[in-house]
């Protein structure tokens, strides 16, 4: 069976930016993470992929991997999500950068990227 798992609003604190001051100081990022995952629906968790493990792997990445752009931050989260268990079949991954270094008032500036197992 299919089914999906979401993770929205992970905040990850990380240094991704092409200005100095967001290298030096960084920032706080929002991560979305969608799963599409082929695994049973027993009532055990080796049944299914873990979503604090995927959180973990995230705020991992976020924390200890330096980017100028977050299109090349959500790259590097979809390809870890899906290697992270065979069982994944497709991830979408949103990072947003809420304090983006915009002129005018924003809500939110976002990306998202969408990967496959097959395209992994």
């Amino acid at each position: 069976m299919i089914y999906k798992i979401r993770i929205d609003g992970l905040q990850v604190h990380g240094f991704h930016g092409v200005l100095q001051h967001e290298k030096d100081y960084g920032q706080e990022f929002l991560v979305d993470i969608s799963l599409d995952v082929d695994a049973g629906l027993e009532d055990n968790i080796q049944s299914t992929v873990s979503y604090a493990a995927i959180a973990d792997i995230a705020t991992e990445i976020c924390g200890r991997t330096r980017f100028d752009l977050i299109e090349s931050l959500a790259a590097s989260l979809v390809r870890a999500v899906l290697n992270y268990d065979p069982r994944i079949l497709r991830t979408t991954v949103t990072v947003h950068k809420p304090s983006a270094p915009l002129a005018q008032k924003f809500k939110d500036v976002s990306v998202t990227l969408a990967g496959t197992r097959d395209e992994n």
